[in-house]
């Protein structure tokens, strides 16, 4: 409530004075209502992180608050590809065919104990990347999917630890890619491929991961064009989403 007091005190000031005063204040509530939006976020995605046993630190508050802001879908930039073959069957799509161009990914090799963890810690990274932290110094810009090279054993029974996590650079940056702060993160060209992809939701674990594989390798009519030991997981939405859609991907041999 404003009192007697107040508009007295009000009264008296010169008009200048309480133009700044007001400015001032706006000025300050933005900032206040900003950084409580950065605790939201950044608390939200702590909680997320230690459902998969990872710390995220302060310093990712500001990337967060930054990609969710531009969050918009249709701002997303999808990976561009050539549709080659639908497979369906009783109307269910089984799997899609597709051909993938030569392009620039900006890529991050992990090895923790846990798959989650690995693909967590491994975005925070290219998030940071992707957020300014780069030679050019702007925002880069988000494309979908997200994508991780997972290894099996050569019985693909199990998954090895060590998982590449990879961020296609969109079309604009694809000639000269901003360089990266973090030395982890290394610009890779990959040449064309041509892939066996299945969509599925949910988590994405050692369990789910090998569920998929096996599934993918018994629907295809000839597995064995493919790799056998290196499989692709595409996330079409961030590590910190409760129900994501994701696609496996079988890579035809060159």
């Amino acid at each position: 409530m404003i009192t007697l007091e107040d508009l007295d005190g009000l009264a008296e000031e010169s008009p200048d004075s309480a133009y700044h005063s007001q400015g001032s204040s706006l000025e300050e509530e933005a900032e206040r209502m900003e950084d409580e939006e950065q605790e939201r976020l950044l608390s939200y995605w702590q909680s997320v992180g230690r459902g998969h046993q990872v710390d995220v630190p302060r310093d990712m508050a500001e990337p967060i608050q930054q990609l969710t802001r531009n969050n918009n879908p249709q701002e997303r930039q999808t990976i561009p590809f050539t549709l080659i073959q639908r497979k369906e069957k009783l109307g269910d799509l089984l799997y899609e065919k597709r051909q993938y161009g030569k392009a620039k990914w900006a890529c991050i090799k992990m090895k923790e104990k846990q798959y989650e963890q690995s693909i967590c810690l491994g975005f925070m990274k290219l998030m940071r990347y992707i957020c300014e932290q780069n030679s050019s110094g702007l925002y880069l810009g988000i494309t979908i999917p997200i994508v991780t090279i997972v290894h099996t054993n050569e019985s693909q029974s199990e998954m090895t630890p060590s998982v590449t996590v990879a961020y296609y650079l969109p079309e604009v940056l694809q000639d000269e890619p901003p360089h990266p702060f973090d030395s982890d993160i290394i610009i890779e060209e990959w040449p064309s491929t041509i892939v066996y992809s299945r969509s599925f939701r949910g988590i994405t674990n050692e369990d789910s991961i090998m569920r998929e594989i096996n599934l993918l390798a018994e629907i295809l009519e000839s597995p064995e064009l493919c790799l056998q030991d290196t499989f692709i997981i595409a996330g079409y939405t961030n590590p910190a989403a409760a129900n994501r859609h994701n696609e496996i991907w079988f890579l035809q041999r060159p």
